[in-house]
């Protein structure tokens, strides 16, 4: 009898804050947000898990009666921590791994060179280390582009901090949908001669990605591109409880 691996079937965006910062001249809404793929096999895979409750807003930043927590998220859906199978990190920056230590019994996937990094002591990533690098949690390295299943793509995004990912989602009926993730924060900056930000590591990295996930959108005919940070964009998409299928 012949058998069928796994394959996504819905794409949940959970928006958790926005704050509104100056980039710039320009003053613009990010949006703190993570992700949830359903698979046809009934797994659940979490991407990142959003700002720590226990580390103070970064400078520009506040707090709001209306942001949420990756778990008030799920809970929203009827799901707890003991319902993800899988966490994909995409990078350890505060914003995107504060919940991570909530999922002891997910297995967590990350570049190998990014988690190699921050095991060393790198600054950048003391603030989340206690949720990120909890002794209880199960990590599988990878290296570079890896097909986790038929459909789900991590993508080496390096730039804004080494070993970043970015995701590729193929779904059933709306197709493929790229998770840029920082690898490209805002819509504006997807462009070949894009310059790096203030918290971009290294400049001729985040062009190289940025480049490939151009020349990926050509290659797959990729319609929707969902941008890490980008308040504007997000307020056009469908966030959970709605999804896209």
């Amino acid at each position: 009898m012949a058998t069928h691996e796994a394959v996504p079937q819905r794409l949940y965006l959970f928006s958790l804050s926005t704050t509104t910062i100056a980039v710039g001249p320009r003053m613009l809404d990010m949006v703190s947000g993570c992700y949830l793929v359903e698979m046809s096999d009934g797994k659940r895979i979490l991407i990142d898990s959003g700002y720590p409750n226990d580390v103070p807003p970064s400078p520009g930043m506040s707090a709001s009666d209306q942001d949420k927590n990756v778990l008030q998220c799920l809970a929203e859906l009827g799901l707890g921590p003991d319902n993800i199978d899988m966490l994909i990190c995409t990078h350890f920056d505060v914003d995107h791994a504060g919940y991570h230590d909530a999922f002891p019994a997910a297995e967590l996937i990350v570049q190998r060179e990014h988690y190699e990094l921050a095991r060393s002591g790198h600054p950048r990533f003391a603030p989340a280390r206690k949720h990120w690098d909890d002794p209880a949690l199960r990590y599988r390295l990878v290296d570079g582009d890896t097909e986790l299943f038929p459909g789900l793509t991590l993508l080496e995004t390096s730039g804004h901090t080494a070993g970043h990912q970015s995701v590729l989602v193929r779904l059933p009926k709306t197709g493929p949908v790229l998770l840029a993730i920082d690898a490209v924060m805002l819509q504006f900056m997807f462009t070949p001669a894009r310059k790096a930000g203030p918290i971009d590591d290294n400049e001729d990295q985040l062009r190289a990605s940025t480049q490939k996930l151009l020349d990926l959108i050509e290659q797959e005919h990729i319609k929707l591109v969902i941008f890490g940070h980008d308040g504007a964009q997000w307020k056009t998409l469908k966030t959970s409880p709605a999804y896209y299928e």
